[in-house]
């Protein structure tokens, strides 16, 4: 069984900072890609940021300069590090994963259950 968990969400007027955090847990073999996307409500899930383990990064077009993922590959964890938020960034935030649980299976996709960040103008 594999868990993903946020933490860091929360309120912050536009112009502020917040960071986001995702621990992975359970047993597995390896983790690959991580990284966060957002659904704002009404509106359809976005790609924020992923980063493989090798620390090669991409970014939504909306979030680029403003936020940076990083990750510690021994603590299983992927952060978001999101400055000069706006109204617009708005969201619950879900960590994503790609997992390989034994040696030799296929990876599969993970979320963990989100974390609500609000953004006021």
């Amino acid at each position: 069984q594999v868990e993903l968990v946020e933490s860091g969400g929360g309120s912050v007027q536009a112009g502020g900072s917040l960071r986001l955090s995702c621990a992975a847990s359970g047993s597995f073999f390896e983790i690959g890609a991580m990284g966060w996307d957002r659904q704002a409500p009404g509106k359809q899930r976005e790609l924020v940021a992923t980063i493989t383990p090798f620390r090669t990064t991409n970014y939504g077009d909306s979030v680029k300069g403003r936020f940076t993922i990083s990750r510690d590959n021994n603590k299983n964890t992927v952060y978001l590090t999101m400055n000069n938020l706006k109204p617009e960034d708005t969201a619950v935030y879900y960590c994503l994963g790609a997992v390989t649980t034994t040696y030799g299976s296929p990876q599969n996709h993970y979320w963990g259950q989100g974390t609500q960040v609000t953004v006021s103008s």
